[in-house]
């Protein structure tokens, strides 16, 4: 033991010197190698990335910024991506606006909190190290976050705003140019942990305007359509890296043939001042977006009816991305209620098979049925942010093998029998 001990001091004040160095530096760790992101980018009615067809199976998790600015909830957000990425998920969909609201990002016009600006670029990072990507919605139609609501009502409280009407974001000068300082700052934003420009990171899938834009003031569309192509361009402006949508929910408007305006769920549908095809033309637009909520929209329909119903919605898509754009299509939100009558969870197993399949069927013969993103997902501990369409992945494992194979025929529809595709290996 004697002889031991000789050996053992210098061991003992070697190891003592790396725990010193060690905490001194508190971020220093040993990391794995990140996965490799290129930018993605679109060939007619395909997404492509490194020369290869890439096809989305994605989720909407709205609440990642918000839960990346306070440090007990921080943790939520790797556990999300890593979930997802175990499932073969792809893309995430998520909110990049809050406005005016609890721990918002834009607490007045064009005045950012950039505690909540560290958060959103935590998000970014997470996701890249998990190898997803992210379709950051840039504002919201609806209250929640704030929204248009929030721009008319800062404008119309400071005495400069033409209207108090909610609509008036989509024409009021002074609110457009208040919005362009807003994109601005975001595909302008450094990341205070990577050094890089938002609108330099690959790690981004896409830009989208405006979550469910609605101008119900001019059912013409023709306020929402100039809209549209007064902030893509600007966009386009800063930012010709990356892919950027709408974020409209599918709806035919009035320039559309009638064909088509029956698609909709009833006629009021096409009178919220948004017009699918017409809006997804707009050059600057690189692919179209559509929702599929068939218990919104068919609220006494049985559970055959919807799935009829939104077979024709969706199919109904694909083809005018195929026909008429020649763009990809992408449902960036579907989902199925549990608070409809004699719900049971085999009912949503089969409506999301119903979209996948039509999506995969889109996929393998190279059409614009470009991926699917549920919603929700959420992690344990986040009931006050979850909705009657999400869940925790895991509750269910009938749920879960679903999304997993549909992740696994995509990404054999990508990568065939190429030796390369490790990732997809490991989880199919």
């Amino acid at each position: 033991m004697k002889a031991e001990n000789g050996l053992l001091y210098p061991l003992l004040g070697i190891g003592t010197l790396i725990a010193f160095v060690f905490m001194s530096f508190g971020e220093f760790s040993f990391h794995t190698e990140e996965p490799k992101l290129s930018f993605v980018h679109r060939e007619g009615t395909q997404f492509m990335v490194d020369g290869r067809a890439f096809y989305v199976n994605g989720w909407n998790s709205y609440w990642l910024m918000d839960q990346a600015v306070q440090e007990f909830s921080r943790p939520r957000i790797g556990k999300m991506f890593r979930i997802g990425a175990k499932m073969g998920l792809t893309v995430c969909r998520t909110w990049a606006f809050n406005d005016g609201a609890y721990n918002a990002l834009q607490v007045s016009l064009a005045r950012f909190d950039q505690r909540v600006f560290k958060a959103l670029d935590h998000v970014i990072v997470e996701a890249r190290k998990h190898g997803i990507r992210l379709i950051l919605s840039l504002v919201n139609n609806l209250k929640h976050y704030g929204g248009k609501t929030q721009y008319v009502k800062w404008a119309w409280d400071e005495g400069i705003g033409l209207s108090s009407s909610n609509d008036s974001f989509f024409f009021d000068p002074l609110i457009r140019g208040y919005f362009k300082i807003y994109l601005k700052a975001i595909l302008t934003r450094k990341n205070h942990l990577t050094g890089i420009e938002y609108r330099d990171d690959p790690t981004i899938f896409a830009w989208e305007l405006m979550n469910e834009p609605q101008c119900v003031s001019d059912a013409s569309g023709d306020t929402l359509q100039d809209w549209i192509e007064e902030m893509a361009g600007y966009v386009k402006s800063i930012d010709r890296k990356h892919l950027l949508t709408i974020g409209v929910e599918g709806f035919y408007g009035p320039t559309s043939p009638q064909e088509k305006l029956s698609v909709n769920p009833g006629e009021w549908y096409g009178t919220v001042g948004s017009d699918f095809i017409r809006n997804s033309k707009i050059s600057t637009i690189d692919f179209a977006s559509a929702h599929v909520y068939p218990d919104q929209w068919l609220p006494e329909a049985t559970l055959d009816e919807k799935i009829k119903y939104i077979s024709k919605w969706v199919t109904s898509h694909i083809e005018d991305g195929e026909r008429e754009l020649n763009k990809p299509v992408l449902f960036t939100e579907f989902g199925l209620s549990k608070k409809n009558k004699n719900f049971d969870y085999s009912h949503r197993e089969l409506f999301y098979k119903s979209v996948f399949d039509i999506v995969y069927e889109s996929a393998k013969q190279n059409g614009a049925g470009a991926g699917a993103l549920i919603w929700q997902l959420l992690v344990e501990g986040m009931e006050d942010y979850n909705d009657d369409f999400g869940f925790v992945p895991g509750e269910r494992t009938s749920v879960d093998k679903l999304i997993k194979q549909q992740s696994c025929r995509l990404a054999a529809l990508r990568h065939g029998d190429d030796p390369t595709r490790r990732a997809a290996k490991k989880i199919c």
